[in-house]
């Protein structure tokens, strides 16, 4: 799966677990399911949450290379 874009969490109240609000997660795969967004979580796996859990943001060149790096050494790619 492909990193798409990146999304900042502003509501864990339903995943504490899985969560962390104000983190910043990687948007994997090219298609969303209708009101779902998959994200990899905490537990290091992709899962679909609810997009109105995350606002998309737009991170420097620097950081979103960065960020590319480490999850291609996951096997997103």
């Amino acid at each position: 799966m492909k990193i798409s874009k990146f999304v900042i969490c502003v509501d864990n109240s339903d995943y504490p677990a899985s969560l962390e609000r104000w983190k910043i997660y990687p948007v994997v795969g090219d298609r969303d399911a209708e009101g779902l967004i998959r994200i990899v979580d905490e537990s290091g796996d992709d899962y679909l949450y609810p997009q109105e859990l995350f606002t998309p943001i737009q991170l420097p060149s620097i950081a979103r290379e960065r960020f590319q790096k480490e999850y291609n050494k996951e096997g997103y790619e």
